[in-house]
Order: structure tokens, then C-alpha cells, then sequence
């Protein structure tokens, strides 16, 4: 019986293998230049992880590895004071994950949501042609109610177009910030007003650099940084990384 069930489990393997080869033979011929990872990755079956993605509608997203990576960068921040803001937030998934940390940190921080809550601004020429104005708008109220579940006190909301708002935070430190606003001047301001206030082994990351769709923020990123000392790390996913000096 043990020889029976150890002959399925490697048929069933062969047969998940062979299945995964033909799909990835189909993938080349319609999209060439796309590159399969390999299945076999264990964080696809963190039941914590992938509960939390259910929640925001996106266990079969494209979005998966870089909530993934962001879960596991705010681990490195866990004793920092600073408090943690997120520039374009969206349905507030990424937030969300911020929370979390601050909650489950040794220090008592903050989180501070910036978002127009009517999408994004008009896109310049550095931007290209992908976005639109309006685009990847939500309420307020819809954030609001996918961050119920933590303290009142522990999220704050500005409203408002950046950095309209970014002056009532001049005198805080921060331990984590992500930006996600796409486009080239949001992504510019929104490092130009935190970089100086990040604590000494802080994390800046932000979720759109290195994307074709977003030439803009990537430029804003590669301009500001050209002589600061931090090396930025790309990531295969998309996205990037700093870790202030």
C-alpha cells in the first residue's frame, strides 16, 4: 500500500509537471516575451497569507508576489519607531499589511494613508500612454471599511492630491513607506518629502519602478536617488527597495 501511494504521488507530480510544461509551451506562443516561474514555491500555500488575499480579491491577481514581498520587508522594521504612510492606496490591501505590522511591532506607531480618492492625476509626457486620468479610483469609505478591523487612533487619513498634505507629517520620522502612485511627479514628491525623514534602516519601497506601464515613476526614482548612497534593489516582480543609510 505504501509502494501504491508513493507510485500516485509521483504520477501525480509527472502529470502536474507535464501539465505546467504545456501550458508554458501555450504561454511562449501568445505572449513570447513572458517568462513562467516555477510552481513549486511555498508561500503559495501560506493559508494566513492566502486568507488575506481572499479578503481583498486577489489570491488569482497579478499582484500576489509583490504583496508577498512587501509582508516580508516589513519584517525588517519590526523595532523602529517611526511610523509607516503609504502614498496611493487604492482598496487599502497594502495598507492593510502595514497595519498588521504596526500592530504586531514592539513600538507603538502610526500608519498614514495619502490618496486623492479620485485616481490618478493627469499623466505628464514622462508617463506614457498607459494611464489616464481618474484611473484605479476609490472611496475613502471603501479603505475605510477593509481597515475596520484596526484602532481608530492607529490610521490617519489625508485626503487630497500630493503633497497637498505632506507638510502636517514635517516634524515625524518614519520607519516604512510605500508608494504606489504610477505616475512621475506623485512618485517624485512623495520621495523627496520622506527620503530625509526616514529613520537609519528604514525601508522605502516603491510597488510600480522597473514597470513599463510606469516610466515615470521609475525615472522619478532614478532622478532623486542619482547621488544618494543607498543602492536601490530591483525586484523581479517589479517594484523596488531602498534601505536608508
Amino acid at each position: 500500500m505504501r509502494k501504491l501511494r508513493t507510485f500516485a504521488r509521483l504520477a501525480l507530480r509527472r502529470d502536474s509537471l507535464l501539465l505546467f510544461h504545456l501550458l508554458t509551451r501555450i504561454g511562449s506562443l501568445l505572449v513570447p516575451q513572458y517568462r513562467f516561474c516555477w510552481p513549486q514555491l511555498a508561500w503559495w500555500d501560506n493559508n494566513e497569507f492566502n486568507s488575506y488575499l481572499v479578503r481583498f480579491d486577489e489570491l488569482k491577481s497579478n499582484n500576489s508576489d509583490r504583496h508577498w514581498m512587501l509582508s516580508e520587508l516589513l519584517k525588517l522594521v519590526t523595532d523602529l519607531t517611526g511610523d509607516t504612510a503609504e502614498c496611493g492606496v487604492f482598496k487599502g490591501a497594502s495598507s492593510y499589511l502595514m497595519a498588521l505590522a504596526n500592530q504586531n511591532s514592539l513600538t507603538q506607531r502610526t500608519h498614514h494613508i495619502f490618496d486623492s480618492f479620485a485616481g490618478l492625476s493627469l499623466p505628464s509626457l514622462q508617463d506614457g500612454n498607459f494611464w489616464s486620468q481618474g484611473d484605479l479610483s476609490c472611496s475613502m469609505e471603501i479603505v475605510k471599511q477593509n481597515l475596520s478591523q484596526f484602532p481608530p487612533n492607529s490610521i490617519k487619513y489625508y485626503p487630497g492630491w500630493i503633497p497637498d498634505r505632506f507638510s502636517e507629517l514635517d516634524d515625524s520620522l518614519f520607519s516604512f513607506v510605500h508608494i504606489d502612485v504610477d505616475l512621475y511627479k506623485p512618485t517624485f514628491d512623495s520621495l523627496a518629502f520622506f527620503y530625509p525623514r526616514m529613520l537609519s534602516g528604514g525601508i522605502i519601497l516603491c510597488d510600480d519602478y522597473g514597470f513599463t506601464s510606469c516610466p515615470g515613476a521609475t525615472a522619478a526614482f532614478d532622478e532623486y536617488l542619482s547621488n544618494k548612497p543607498e543602492p536601490l534593489i530591483a525586484l523581479s516582480s517589479g517594484g523596488a527597495f531602498l534601505i536608508k543609510s
